[in-house]
């Protein structure tokens, strides 16, 4: 007891330099039993300092073993290389750091075939082409002290190395006036040799076949559409900070942008955005105690159901910041209606050494020294335009700013796409309208519009009537049709009601709100959302009878131009023909553009913009549903929603009764079909426990 046999002093050992990591032994107490495990380079009693460690590799109580070099090389990528968008990732940074003013991205088969990031930055030699390979081989940081104050892309030195050890890896580079250049071949981690070839001068880098030799992240890639959009959004993201650098995109050898040099931001982000999505922006400049933000927020009058783009970058890094994003949303405050987003494109400077960007790591993530500092610049950058827009007045406020603002001026009519109407604009607007039965009836003569006519386009059923119609009623073919349509299966359901109530309108309020009774109670109306239900309703009726061609379609006199972001368009473009069976036609004329040639007919015209971004975001939860059903309800919700009526636009007493007999003809639900109030009301025992009469 207490010695070692001589059989256990002869099994095959390796002596460990002290210091050595993720090594450890087991030993044995004076008493002979085990002490339990020791990590090598830490001297046991007795033993001295900077003296060697025997670890028995083999003992039998030893689990724990030294990775293979190439699995640790597997495992180190799967830190760095996520998806092919990480590879285009890693790459644009290398290249910005080497000071490229072109850059050019070309993907096949959404990069899971092939990415080749080409760019005319410095180059290498050949002796700095084969250490940048090398894991923890970077040209970035000399001590650890240079990590408080990074101010370049890349710095771990880990994105090539990790990239060639999951693919098969190529990269000809060359300096300026070199007379020839490097090519590097590495498949799967392992190197061929080096070869002098001619080259341009900058870099090139082909990476092909990703995750070929772990066919167990293969497997796990989304769809090449899916694929090719995170890569068109990573090489927008790195576009929007380097206005200095020209960006081409192309996949499979096909043009999906290009956007030249650019002297301001604001130039950028209209390449980016289009112009379309700039109108409705707002631009932030502000700087206070060493932190600058600028960049655009949305209008509060425009914020959508969808959070896309939401970018934030901080010293020219795309990351996820929840204080900043924190301080956006809370700079919108009573701006913001519940299940609205805002969209923003913020850039935020600070100095170096008061953010550390050595927190993820892929670098999506960064951590400052003084956030709330940071959080209240942000939101005093954000909140200022936002108060400039409002107190001028160029649009109308919602209701709910009305409300908290205690307006007491008439709200102005306005269209569906928030423009005022003026006094000189025509009383009729092309678009779709139907004549119901209350109208028939009422002190207005068949046929004719009542004053204000154009409310009437915002209850569809068919297309307004020619001048003819106008003037004179109309005609029995226009009724004929009205009854076909009631055959085909368009009418509405019996009412929950039983015979209809009688309904009074007492008014608006806030140009948001129907006040009215119905039967013996009092209701106020959100007259979004119940416009919103009877619209889906309709439409749902219409695909469940698709098969009888219940869905009337009514093509567009004048096809309607739409302009999305490249990787909206690229998801959208896999959606067109489930979309045409809808009603939706589209056509894609572009690679950002698409023109709109037919919709619904219920639905008449609306902001094709906002609705093809709705859908493109109802899509991010086809993956989760298993059925067609499931996946298309979603979408007519969002068409539904961009074609009702709007919060802000003025109603008259005909049109608000209407909507209220539609929603009672739909069964009076309660909710729209995103969730939100479309009635709070109150009966007559109700009333009078309230004033205390009971």
């Amino acid at each position: 007891m207490g010695q070692t046999s001589h059989t256990d002093q002869s099994r095959k050992s390796r002596v460990v330099a002290p210091g050595s990591p993720l090594v450890a032994k087991s030993r044995l107490s004076p008493e002979g039993q085990p002490a339990g495990p020791r990590l090598a380079g830490k001297p046991s009693p007795g033993q001295t300092q900077g003296h060697a460690c025997t670890v028995s590799m083999e003992s039998p109580e030893t689990k724990i073993r030294v990775l293979q070099e190439s699995v640790a090389s597997q495992i180190a990528a799967g830190e760095v290389v996520e998806r092919p968008a990480s590879v285009v990732k890693e790459l644009l940074d290398n290249s910005l750091d080497a000071g490229s003013t072109v850059i050019t991205v070309d993907i096949v088969d959404g990069g899971k075939a092939l990415i080749r990031v080409s760019d005319d930055g410095e180059g290498m030699s050949q002796a700095d082409a084969v250490l940048a390979c090398r894991r923890f081989a970077t040209s970035k940081l000399r001590h650890h002290h240079d990590l408080s104050g990074i101010a370049t892309y890349g710095f771990r030195g880990e994105a090539l190395p990790s990239i060639a050890a999951v693919s098969r890896f190529r990269m000809l580079t060359a300096r300026h006036h070199a007379l020839s250049g490097t090519f590097v071949v590495i498949e799967g981690g392992d190197t061929a040799p080096v070869e002098e070839r001619g080259a341009a001068p900058g870099t090139r880098i082909e990476v092909e076949e990703l995750f070929f030799n772990t066919p167990g992240r293969r497997k796990f890639l989304k769809t090449t559409t899916t694929e090719g959009a995170h890569i068109a959004h990573v090489v927008q993201q790195a576009a929007l900070v380097n206005m200095s650098t020209q960006f081409r995109l192309t996949h499979n050898d096909r043009l999906v942008f290009d956007y030249p040099r650019v002297t301001t931001l604001e130039d950028r982000l209209l390449q980016v955005y289009g112009a379309a999505v700039m109108k409705m922006m707002l631009p932030v400049h502000y700087e206070a105690s060493g932190v600058r933000v600028q960049g655009m927020t949305i209008n509060p009058y425009h914020t959508r159901t969808s959070r896309t783009p939401q970018e934030i970058f901080v010293n020219r890094r795309p990351v996820r910041n929840h204080t900043i994003a924190h301080a956006i949303y809370e700079s919108y405050g009573s701006f913001l209606p519940k299940g609205r987003h805002p969209v923003f494109s913020i850039m935020v400077e600070i100095g170096a050494s008061e953010v550390d960007v050595n927190v993820h790591p892929s670098k999506r993530e960064v951590k400052f020294r003084n956030p709330d500092l940071v959080h209240h610049v942000v939101k005093e950058a954000i909140r200022l335009p936002l108060q400039n827009k409002v107190a001028a007045a160029t649009s109308p406020a919602p209701a709910h700013v009305l409300a908290d603002e205690g307006a007491g001026t008439p709200e102005p009519v306005v269209r569906r796409d928030n423009r005022p109407w003026t006094a000189d604009e025509s009383s009729l607007e092309q678009g779709t309208w139907s004549v119901t039965s209350e109208l028939r009836d009422s002190k207005h003569a068949p046929g004719a519009a009542p004053p204000h006519a154009p409310w009437i386009t915002e209850f569809a059923g068919m297309h307004a009537p020619g001048d003819q119609e106008a003037e004179g009623g109309r005609d029995q073919g226009t009724v004929d049709r009205d009854e076909q349509q009631v055959a085909a299966g368009m009418q509405e359901p019996a009412s929950l009601y039983g015979d209809a109530p009688a309904i009074q309108i007492f008014g608006q309020i806030h140009a948001t709100y129907i006040l009215a009774r119905v039967g013996d109670t009092l209701h106020v109306l959100d007259q979004h959302t119940i416009h919103e239900r009877v619209l889906f309703e309709r439409l749902w009726r219409g695909w469940e009878g698709r098969e009888r061609q219940q869905i009337q379609i009514q093509p567009l006199l004048i096809p309607e131009p739409v302009d999305l972001p490249i990787p909206m368009a690229t998801k959208f473009e896999a959606i067109l023909p489930e979309l045409a069976a809808l009603g939706l036609e589209l056509e894609r004329m572009s690679p950002s553009a698409f023109v709109v040639r037919s919709v619904p007919s219920l639905v008449g015209q609306m902001d094709y913009g906002a609705l093809l971004e709705d859908i493109v975001d109802d899509m991010s939860e086809w993956q989760s549903v298993d059925s067609l059903d499931k996946r298309i309800r979603p979408v007519l919700a969002s068409m539904a929603c961009q074609g009702a009526v709007q919060a802000g636009r003025h109603m008259e007493e005909p049109e608000m009764k209407q909507v209220v007999q539609d929603w009672l003809q739909e069964g009076a639900p309660m909710t729209c079909p995103h969730g939100r109030r479309i009635s709070l009301h109150f009966g007559g025992e109700e009333l009078h426990r309230m004033f205390r009469r009971l």
